[in-house]
Parts: structure tokens; sequence; C-alpha cells
């Protein structure tokens, strides 16, 4: 008996084709009006049928996930350019941010993810000052929970990771988590770029 493997591999860099120079790979490619165009961030690092003319994955990703391909997705994530090296990430991460700055909207639009939604976050009843509130803001802000926005945290909780029924999009809690650690650390570069006078 053979077991699929369902995925959905993010990988984020700071420079994604560094990255790629490093490790043998093939573009992965995606069904679009009936016609296969090369996936923006999608590769894999196995073997897979090959279009000899375009280089890409001779399959669409959803029907090379069915035949058993794991699809890897690298992204590039410019905050990571800000990070010096391991110890440092490991740093910004141990570092509780000044979530209070989220309050100031000049301060919320630095920041990745939350850009221009300092308005939903100040409708929130209680501050988002953790990285689980973080997390079910990030979640609160995708179509399908909006609905969940101005309530208490608690009340949230209850629905916020739930599929939902007419799939439209949401965020997976691994998703949001990962999401709301970038945040933090993305809030504690630009506190610490400030302290260190580049800011």
């Amino acid at each position: 008996m053979t077991t699929r493997f369902g995925s959905d591999i993010d990988i984020d860099f700071g420079d994604r084709g560094r990255a790629l120079s490093l490790i043998k790979h093939y573009p992965a490619s995606i069904d679009r009006d009936e016609k296969l165009v090369r996936h923006n961030t999608g590769i894999y690092v196995t073997d897979i049928p090959i279009d000899p003319f375009t280089g890409h994955a001779a399959i669409g990703h959803e029907q090379a996930e069915q035949r058993g391909y794991i699809k890897l997705d690298l992204l590039n994530v410019g905050v990571y350019q800000g990070v010096r090296n391991e110890e440092h990430l490991q740093n910004l991460i141990d570092t509780e941010p000044l979530w209070d700055l989220l309050r100031d909207p000049g301060f919320c639009s630095l920041i990745i993810h939350i850009g221009n939604h300092h308005d939903t976050l100040i409708r929130m009843p209680e501050s988002v000052d953790s990285i689980p509130r973080m997390a079910m803001f990030l979640s609160v802000i995708r179509p399908a929970k909006r609905h969940l926005i101005g309530k208490p945290w608690a009340e949230v909780a209850k629905t916020v990771w739930q599929r939902p029924e007419d799939d439209s999009y949401y965020f997976k809690k691994s998703h949001a988590v990962a999401y709301a650690h970038l945040v933090a650390v993305h809030m504690n570069l630009i506190c610490e770029s400030i302290s260190q006078g580049y800011g």
C-alpha cells in the first residue's frame, strides 16, 4: 500500500536565488487556462518529468501532488536580509516584542503582514500582545475569518482554525503561527535598528 503525503511546504529566504544556486532542483508548473506555466515559487528537488522546451515540470503541481511528488515553495522574505546569522535570528525570536508599538499607525505600516491593517488591529477589543494573538489576528484579516473581527480572543480561538465550508481563503494555524513569529522578528529588527542609531 502506498501512502501519499499531501504537503504545503513553504521555506522563507532572504535571497531565494542564492538558495536555489546551491541545490539541484526543477521548477514546478501550474495549470492556467489549460496551459502549463512556471510556478512562481514552487520547485522539486527530486526527479520529475520535465518539459524539454521550458525546463520546468511537465505536469501541473496539483497533478504532481496526486502522483506523490513533493513541491517546496521557496519564498523571498526581505525581513531576513537584516538577520546576520542564526544566533542573531534566535535572539530576535527569543526577545519579547514591544507589542504596544502596534498601536502607532506609522510603526504598524512598516511591519510585514500587518502593513495597512492598523484600523482592523485597533478594532480588536483586546490587545495583540503575544504570538498566539498575533497568529489569530493574521487569520481574522483573511476573507474566511473576517466575521471574527472585533470579537474577544477567547471567542476568536473557538473557530479561527476551522476550515471554512465554502473553501474561502483562510490561514492554517501552522502558517499563522510561523507568520506571527516573523512579525515579532521584524518588530525586533526595527527596534534594534533604531536603538543602534540606524533607523
